[in-house]
């Protein structure tokens, strides 16, 4: 019986100080991380108070109210979402490994995310909230001219404008992040035409 062959660790070269100072830098980093989940917890407090709000008065609200405050939980979500993408594929990309390769909960696109393709979602992400938040500005709509409007016209109109603007800058970091995946084309060696012998003709 052969014996299994021991796996040798690859020696991985000590860093010099300045380098070694710099880039323990991205430690700096976990705070942040660690802020953004407590901010999550607060957003999970957010999202059960409106839930209990809409459960109390479901009877008294109308079929509008009820939209508008599912669109609101609806946003808190999606605000969530985000969150989760910045803690999870941040720290992945700027601070460390994670080390869920393998694992069953690990999300899909955590196995290919780099800086461009979060700031692609990112701003995939801020779209979703943004439609939700105008949908519900539309829906307020309806009342405007009235006492109880909460929304203006003027209101409606920039809101309307920002969100194309962020739509037009998410097309443009998908553009440019394509641009940079794309790479210098590829020259392919011209191969020369084959070399035809000619045969002389036999001889009767």
């Amino acid at each position: 019986m052969d014996n299994p062959v021991p796996h040798t660790a690859v020696a991985v070269p000590p860093l010099k100080p300045l380098s070694l100072v710099i880039f323990s830098s991205r430690w700096l980093q976990l705070p942040l991380y660690l802020g953004l989940i407590v901010a999550q917890g607060v957003y999970v407090f957010l999202f059960f108070k409106e839930l209990w709000e809409l459960v109390i008065h479901a009877v008294a609200f109308t079929e509008q109210e009820i939209m508008l405050a599912v669109l609101g939980l609806i946003d808190v979500v999606m605000i969530s979402n985000l969150l989760i993408m910045v803690i999870v594929g941040g720290y992945e990309t700027f601070v460390a490994r994670l080390g869920l390769h393998g694992h069953p909960d690990e999300p899909e696109w955590l196995s290919h995310v780099n800086a461009g393709v979060l700031k692609v979602k990112l701003a995939m992400s801020i779209i979703g909230i943004s439609s939700i938040s105008l949908l519900r500005t539309f829906i307020e709509a309806s009342s405007l001219g009235t006492e109880q409007s909460k929304v203006t016209v003027i209101g409606v109109m920039w809101q309307t404008i920002i969100h194309s603007i962020f739509i037009l800058s998410a097309i443009g970091i998908a553009f440019i992040d394509k641009l940079g995946d794309s790479g210098p084309p590829k020259h392919h060696a011209e191969t020369p035409p084959p070399h035809h012998t000619e045969t002389a003709p036999h001889a009767p």
